[in-house]
């Protein structure tokens, strides 16, 4: 068992690592302060460089590396913020990883291209007003209709919405009862009858465009259905990379909290000496370095026993115990950051208080803290829990 990087692994980090620190932190002041997305020519230079498509197959432009790979760079991305971040996150560990696996040739060839190039954005739209937590309750509907499906619902909470150039959308093609008439369709921006809503005011998570849309009777060819009715459970099977993703966007704040709170008890003084100096300074900062190295290790412990696996796929067990551990400590580590910071931790010029704000949505994102222990009572038990009754 060996836990340190290969020497390839530690230069595609480096890489990453260069890249977001030069050219990244001006423009994620930015988003933040003005609340959009990443602007289409960074977007391109993402591509250019390979980081979209660093576990996406080689035949359609992607890196073809592993899963660990990629965290490695969704990290040093979300290291300087989760907004210049998500277009990753949503490459290679999102939805484009849903068409990738589980989309037709003809879908693949013409989608995964332009994402790694970084031309197209690839969101999914899985909740609705009364279908969250409990998404099999969905009321979105595909009817069949010669070569085409009608496609008619509402979706809440879609992170990209209005901006993406396609929705892995979640559906019903069927009546039947609960997960079993459950599939995905790709729907595009500018098909007839797709509304989208104002852009919500969150929190957190300025400069990622979330809203709600509306799907008026939107025609949509047959080829553009990822899984059809009865793949609910193909289609959550996929969501162990994404709860990795998730992981590792929260890993990514946390990481960055503790390199700041570190910087700054080394050069900030008090009566007379580096505040880091102070025993009480000092177990803060040993309790976050615990913190971090632990969800670090856990997130790539889910990537890399993927490989083991029939599907590629992390497990719901590990990629859950991940997930929630990553989601609680992100919390803990930054309200220690600005703890230790004082009032400049709670300043808006010195970015702790935005990582703490930003550290709240990656546990209600992706299926809530919660969630994850009961996939993890169940992983452990042996069965799922029916929480209807």
């Amino acid at each position: 068992m060996d836990f340190s990087l290969t020497e390839d692994q530690r230069e595609l980090q480096d890489a990453a690592r260069k890249f977001a620190r030069a050219e990244l932190p001006e423009l994620a002041r930015d988003m933040e302060e003005k609340d959009y997305p990443v602007p289409h020519d960074m977007l391109r230079k993402y591509g250019e460089l390979g980081f979209l498509g660093i576990n996406l197959p080689e035949e359609y432009g992607g890196l073809g590396l592993g899963h660990v790979e990629a965290l490695l760079v969704l990290e040093e991305f979300a290291q300087i913020s989760n907004a210049v971040a998500f277009p990753v996150f949503e490459a290679l560990t999102g939805p484009v990883r849903t068409i990738d696996r589980f989309g037709s040739a003809e879908m693949k060839a013409r989608i995964l291209p332009e994402v790694i190039k970084g031309e197209k954005i690839v969101a999914v739209s899985m909740s609705e007003p009364d279908a969250g937590t409990a998404l099999t309750d969905l009321k979105t509907k595909a009817v069949a209709d010669g070569d085409d499906f009608i496609v008619s619902g509402y979706k809440r909470w879609t992170s990209g919405g209005g901006h993406s150039d396609y929705y892995v959308t979640y559906c019903r093609f069927s009546d039947a009862p609960a997960a079993k008439g459950i599939g995905a369709i790709l729907l595009e921006k500018d098909m007839d009858g797709m509304t989208f809503g104002k852009r919500e005011q969150l929190m957190g998570f300025r400069g990622i465009p979330t809203a709600d849309y509306a799907i008026e009777d939107v025609r949509a060819p047959a080829s553009n259905v990822i899984v059809g009715e009865g793949g609910f459970g193909k289609l959550m099977s996929a969501f162990g990379l994404e709860r990795c993703g998730n992981a590792t966007q929260a890993l990514g704040v946390a990481a960055a909290a503790l390199e700041q709170a570190l910087a700054y008890t080394q050069e900030r003084e008090a009566f007379g000496k580096p505040i880091v100096d102070f025993q009480a300074v000092q177990l803060k900062l040993a309790e976050m370095a615990m913190k971090v190295d632990s969800a670090r290790l856990l997130i790539h412990r889910a990537a890399a026993n993927a490989d083991t696996q029939d599907d590629g796929l992390p497990t719901v067990y590990e990629s859950s115990l991940a997930k929630c551990y990553a989601n609680e400590i992100v919390r803990e580590v930054t309200a220690l950051g600005m703890q230790v910071m004082g009032g400049y931790g709670y300043h808006k010029d010195y970015g702790m208080e935005q990582r703490l704000r930003d550290s709240y949505a990656w546990g209600i994102a992706g299926g809530a803290i919660d969630v994850q222990k009961t996939n993890i009572a169940a992983a452990l038990i042996g069965r799922r829990f029916n929480q209807r009754t």
